[in-house]
């Protein structure tokens, strides 16, 4: 029984099952998964970090098949949209727009009281979203209370504005996105008072990845073969995501990446976005 220290700082015992369970969620076929996950475990000490753990596995899957290390990487990636938060907008923003809404970044709307500049707004079918955007750079950190109580405090004196209008240039709906994962009071209070709450794993099959794995909206710091600057040239240009890498590829040009490096990172994007 080996004890490993979350990013929390918690600790608890390792699971080869969830291990596996990651790897599968990669691509990686079961005799692959069985391979990495056997490696991993017997390389075990007492204390091991998860994101040794982690690093271990991502580097064997990436020896093997760098499609299925860029998915596995995923959560790892999101992080690196920041250290501003701005691009993890600009990424939510994406989402909803690949959902079928039309989106704009950076509005500012009217309350009762003061005029509060939104992260997000969105329009679909009657439906109006006003969204919050709450970045965390540091994987320990959750979403506490405090984020939905200000956010809905925002919000509410949106919706005062416009007094008992019920038209449609009222909002309808308020939600809180967040990078990470909300407490549990979080949650309580977001639930309570009718926001819509969306993290790394929340709503429970609705969450960011599940979105992100549906609709094949992977992130361009999920590549493995570009680099941290070659990242944010991509990002201060307003390409966020793999998708549109591959309808942009002349960005690359702007980079003086090779023609041999370009047909291999072309590749890479096209297995993460492949029958979408």
């Amino acid at each position: 029984m080996v004890e490993v220290i979350k990013h929390s700082g918690e600790r608890s015992q390792f699971s080869i099952d969830k291990l596996k369970s990651s790897l599968r969620k990669s691509g990686a076929d079961e005799a692959l998964v069985a391979e990495i996950a056997n490696n991993v475990r017997d390389e075990l000490y007492q204390g091991i970090s998860t994101k040794e753990i982690y690093n271990r596995a991502f580097a064997l899957l990436k020896k093997k098949k760098r499609g299925y290390a860029s998915k596995y990487k995923l959560k790892k990636a999101i992080y690196e949209l920041g250290p501003t938060g701005f691009p993890f907008e600009k990424f939510v923003a994406a989402i909803l727009f690949y959902s079928g809404y039309e989106v704009r970044i950076g509005q500012f709307l009217q309350g009762k009281c003061v005029t509060h500049e939104v992260d997000v707004v969105a329009h679909n079918n009657g439906i109006y979203v006003v969204a919050e955007c709450k970045f965390h750079s540091d994987e320990g950190r959750n979403c506490n209370v405090k984020i939905p109580l200000y956010i809905h405090s925002r919000y509410r004196d949106i919706l005062n504005f416009y007094g008992d209008e019920n038209n449609g240039d009222k909002p309808n709906e308020g939600w809180v996105v967040t990078n990470t994962r909300f407490t549990e009071d979080a949650i309580k209070y977001g639930t309570c008072v009718g926001l819509y709450l969306l993290s790394w794993d929340y709503p429970k099959n609705n969450g960011i990845k599940d979105r992100i794995d549906r609709l094949g909206l992977y992130p361009v710091t999920v590549s493995t073969l570009l680099s941290k600057r070659e990242k944010q040239f991509l990002l201060s240009r307003d390409v966020v995501l793999c998708k549109q890498l591959i309808d942009d590829h002349f960005y690359l040009d702007h980079l003086g990446v090779s023609d041999n490096r370009k047909v291999r990172i072309l590749e890479e994007i096209n297995i993460l976005c492949q029958n979408h």
